[in-house]
């Protein structure tokens, strides 16, 4: 590959930039542990919006979006495009109760909602779940994306690409905290998306590709083309469409994409100044996340089918790449390898972004967790902010190590995609209804978690699964594994819930008074606190939930139109584009009216 001199400015220019900015706010990130992790929540919306965009502006998504497409057509991303309804009751029932929440990080909600040793249990046992095992395996599938960008485009071995960016990264995350992060991610956000954009469009217009015209009519492309899987394959559409809308966006938990909100996501909710900027920039994120974004990604990965046809191609072309990392998800970055000076330092100061934005989010967030739910609850109840500070920056460190030692050993981020689906499958309807019923208690989670954790196992290293689910002998069609441990952890979860005690009257009418969620499932608890002269309610307006409901499916119909329009308007599909175009209208009027109504309803 022919890098030139251009390229190489751009790329250090960039780094340069970016460096500045962690070393800019670093002092006055490492005055407080909620400036290092929150930055006084005093973020505005749009900042806050840019920055999620940015963050799942990944170096492993487009590989995933291209290895899907390749794979089983432009359909396949139902498989993470149907997150969206999770996205979206985020925006408009969960944004404003974690606000009002006030935490330092979502996992300190186990000890505001729960009680008791449960809860303390709970909140410790998933900082480490999530902030070291979830996030280092995440991390871990971003760097495997990088690893095989820099073998493909810059000939390097895994360990040069793992310790060249990691080393960078860190350095950058452990000085700048949280604002460091925001701040970078809008630079970022805008190089990401210039690199994505400008990359499908030279890349489908080469001449060895011809076009999107060309494309569409092309024998590796015509039946990868369309939107939606083909109603008339049964197993398609029920693993594609079906399941993904039907099942999988509310009863599993996934980085960025948790039921109720969670995560990355959460912290930047925190981090607003208000409830309307978080409401704003969890929505603006959605739109540019699901409606707009993908297809620069999709395009290009319809147009190396043209040049590489199948895994083999790829192979040939690129032989010194390992074996244990070739896949289909390589052919985008292969693609890249034919962009012209200017242009290719701009894509690859694009990815580096990806990566840096993805890798020093998930670092902050992670490090959070170690600080705040573990290390100060666990080994230094009386930290003070100084210590804290640095204990986040050591735990900053470390994280990315054992990141960069996991990536080395994998070998594709669609296994990964998957297992994590497996894991969290079955405990997303707890995340959901936890704000909503006062019954579900702290032993909720923990069998939830575990059993979904235990389950997914056993189907991943054991024979089970071919006993279940094998496609001809199997008790079960082979599709419905997700749905099976959906199913079984919600049995086992809800029967927990019910043989053990609800929280206590205390808990469950402070958790009210703080939060108040409303609706009839604290019916209940409101009416106890009556009956004890400890009224919990905080004025009469409106419960605020089934217009937010109306306000989210309104929302999914806007953005999921959008997305679908603009497919059609680069296919040429002028007539469809049109009629799409319109009810994306629609929709949007409607929901402005819906939304204007809620904020005067609001409780």
């Amino acid at each position: 590959m022919d890098i030139q001199t251009l390229d190489y400015v751009i790329i250090f220019l960039f780094f340069a930039i970016v460096l500045g900015i962690g070393i800019y706010v670093s002092k006055k990130s490492g005055k407080s542990s909620s400036e290092y992790f929150l930055s006084g929540r005093t973020m505005p919306w749009w900042l806050l919006g840019l920055s999620m965009v940015a963050t799942t502006f990944s170096t492993d998504t487009p590989n995933l979006v291209t290895d899907l497409v390749r794979s089983n057509g432009v359909s396949a991303n139902w498989g993470w495009w149907c997150f969206l309804l999770t996205g979206m009751l985020t925006v408009f029932v969960y944004a404003k109760l974690w606000r009002k929440s006030n935490v330092k990080t979502d996992l300190e909600f186990y000890e505001l909602r729960y009680g008791g040793k449960p809860a303390s249990f709970l909140r410790k046992f998933r900082a480490v779940y999530l902030g070291v095992l979830f996030n280092v395996i995440t991390m871990s599938a971003v760097t495997l994306a990088a690893i095989k960008i820099g073998g493909v485009m810059l000939g390097l071995e895994p360990w040069v690409t793992v310790v060249a960016a990691g080393l960078i990264t860190v350095v950058f995350s452990a000085l700048g905290g949280f604002k460091g992060v925001v701040y970078s991610d809008f630079l970022l956000f805008f190089v990401a998306m210039a690199g994505a954009i400008g990359a499908a469009f030279y890349l489908v217009n080469l001449p060895e590709v011809g076009g999107i015209e060309a494309i569409m009519q092309n024998d590796n492309v015509k039946d990868k083309l369309s939107i939606l899987p083909d109603f008339s394959d049964k197993k398609a559409l029920i693993t594609m469409l079906i399941i993904p809308l039907a099942v999988q966006w509310w009863s599993s938990w996934y980085p960025g994409g948790e039921p109720g909100g969670g995560g990355y996501i959460a912290q930047r909710m925190l981090a607003a100044k208000n409830e309307n900027h978080a409401i704003g920039a969890t929505f603006f994120f959605n739109i540019m996340h699901y409606a707009l974004r993908p297809w620069p990604w999709i395009l290009v990965a319809l147009a190396s089918l043209v040049i590489y046809p199948d895994v083999a191609s790829i192979s040939e072309a690129f032989p010194n790449v390992p074996a244990d990392k070739l896949g289909h998800d390589l052919a985008y970055s292969a693609m890249l390898t034919k962009l012209p000076s200017g242009l290719l330092g701009i894509v690859l100061a694009s990815l580096v972004a990806a990566y840096m934005s993805t890798i020093s989010t998930q670092l902050n967030w992670g490090s959070s967790y170690m600080v705040f739910d573990f290390y100060k609850q666990q080994i230094n109840p009386n930290a003070t902010e100084k210590q804290m500070v640095a204990v986040g920056r050591l735990s900053t460190v470390v994280l990315m190590v054992l990141s960069a030692f996991l990536a080395l050993a994998m070998q594709n981020a669609m296994g990964i995609f998957n297992l994590l689906l497996s894991f969290g499958a079955g405990t997303g309807l707890i995340f959901i209804l936890r704000w909503f019923w006062w019954r579900i208690n702290a032993w909720s989670e923990i069998t939830a978690m575990f059993s979904s954790g235990i389950l997914a196992i056993l189907l991943e290293t054991t024979s089970l699964r071919s006993f279940l689910f094998a496609s001809e002998t199997g008790l079960f069609p082979d599709w419905s594994e997700l749905p099976f441990i959906m199913v079984v952890t919600s049995i086992i979860w809800l029967t927990a819930t019910f043989m053990t005690q609800p929280e206590s009257k205390e808990v469950l009418q402070d958790f009210y008074r703080r939060i108040q969620p409303g609706g009839p499932g604290w019916k209940k608890v409101v009416d106890e606190a009556k009956a004890d002269n400890n009224d919990v309610s905080q004025g009469e307006g409106k419960w605020s939930v089934p217009s937010g409901l109306t306000a989210m499916l309104l929302g999914v119909v806007l953005i999921y139109t959008i997305m679908f329009a603009t497919g059609h308007w680069i296919y040429g599909k002028t007539t469809s584009a049109l009629i799409l175009t319109g009810v994306a209208l629609v929709s949007g009027i409607l929901l402005v009216r819906v939304w204007n109504r809620m904020k005067d309803n609001i409780l």
